[in-house]
């Protein structure tokens, strides 16, 4: 039929780079290992002598290092800049000769904008370009296809700060990314245009607080396990995905609203019978609870050594929202069912066997899960760690 040669076009030059690359990133830098706490700020559409010094002053200040993803004429234009932002330790990138859309562009053009970036933002900076973003990070088949000519690497972001939407104010575009970055995030941003009238007054504040997290700042190519998304890293993100869907159908929620915690934290009704804890205090089935659940890639990355060091700190935001959050208000014991146990002990939590029909399926689901975030072989047997709510805000609560 007439319809089906131009229907296959479309579906190899638009719909699948769409689907592969833009949607999944395949092939692209999208993030880094969330193994230690640094992550990768970056800044699209810029130089402009308006915005951008402010930008590199609140970076400056506060001894970090970024990705900027430029515009070719605009580097041109004000190469002091470009050589202000390598001087200060940044990294430069190519983010297009013209700022459009790749849907709307011609495939020649899609392609040809690629290498002629690349080739411009070069000559600015007198070194080889590396890295690559889209305009709104569209990709097409001319887009992959210049890419490649151009020898650059694609990169995307795992957080969009969505800094340009005219809604979102600098206080908002703040409190949004403390909520969503994260260990091994790529963040973008922009030093120039829309955006820029919330990110310039933002940033300082931003900084200030990551840094209090115990966040370092990286270049996209600093960042510790930045590699291309390929079929290991999409098995990973689908079942972040899978993780996602069960907090929302469970009413789970992230440990202080923040992404970075190491926990997950629920109501829930005691689930098991016969329970009896150390000091002799039975736990009758149904009583309230708050169950916790593990950021599984976040302790994946972490290994056991560091999540136990990190799970001292981030239990105590558990206490604050045992305490503040009203579906946690009335739990009595908290408690979670996981192979983690032997890690659970020694942070102060009392463990017991749970029956056999619970161990079975806990048992299947810890091999998935290891499976699908690549962590090492071999499963612990799952069991029941507790402790009452008065235990656990005694050792972990605020003291003062």
């Amino acid at each position: 039929m007439p319809w089906r040669l131009p229907l296959a076009a479309l579906t190899v030059y638009l719909i699948l780079p769409a689907l592969a690359v833009q949607f999944a990133n395949v092939g692209l830098l999208r993030e880094g290992s969330r193994g230690r706490r640094e992550l990768a700020l970056t800044f699209d559409d810029g130089p402009d002598p308006a915005t951008t010094p402010a930008v590199l002053d609140a970076l400056r200040d506060a001894g970090a290092q970024s990705t900027f993803f430029v515009l070719a004429g605009r580097a041109e234009a004000h190469p002091q800049l470009i050589a202000r932002t390598l001087a200060e330790g940044h990294e430069v990138a190519a983010h297009a000769e013209k700022h459009l859309h790749a849907w709307i562009r011609t495939p020649w053009g899609g392609f040809l904008d690629v290498l002629r970036a690349v080739r411009r933002l070069g000559a600015v900076t007198g070194q080889p370009v590396r890295y690559h973003r889209p305009p709104h990070g569209a990709y097409t088949l001319a887009t992959v296809l210049g890419q490649r000519a151009a020898g650059v690497r694609g990169v995307h972001w795992s957080v969009e700060g969505q800094d340009w939407h005219a809604s979102l104010t600098p206080e908002g575009l703040r409190d949004r990314l403390l909520l969503r970055a994260g260990p091994g995030s790529i963040v973008v941003l922009h030093d120039a245009g829309p955006g820029a009238a919330s990110t310039v007054p933002m940033l300082p504040g931003l900084l200030r607080e990551l840094k209090v997290r115990g966040y370092a700042f990286k270049t996209v190519s600093g960042l510790e396990g930045t590699t291309p998304v390929d079929s290991a890293a999409l098995r990973r993100r689908a079942f972040i995905a899978v993780d996602h869907l069960f907090d929302c159908l469970g009413r789970i929620q992230p440990t202080a609203g923040r992404a970075d915690n190491l926990f997950r934290t629920g109501y829930s009704a005691f689930p098991l019978r016969g329970v009896t804890l150390a000091d002799g205090t039975a736990v009758p089935k149904g009583a309230p609870c708050a169950e916790f659940h593990v950021n599984n890639p976040l302790m994946v990355d972490m290994g056991l050594r560091r999540s136990v060091r990190q799970a001292r700190v981030d239990f105590r935001a558990v206490a604050r929202d045992i305490q503040t959050r009203p579906d946690l208000s009335g739990a009595r014991y908290i408690y979670c069912l996981s192979a983690l146990s032997p890690l659970l002990s020694t942070l102060g939590f009392g463990t017991y066997d749970l029956p056999p029909a619970h161990t079975r399926r806990l048992q299947r689901w810890a091999g998935i899960l290891r499976r699908a975030y690549g962590s090492p072989a071999g499963v612990p047997e799952p069991k029941l760690s507790i402790l009452s709510r008065v235990a656990f805000l005694a050792q972990y609560g605020d003291r003062g």
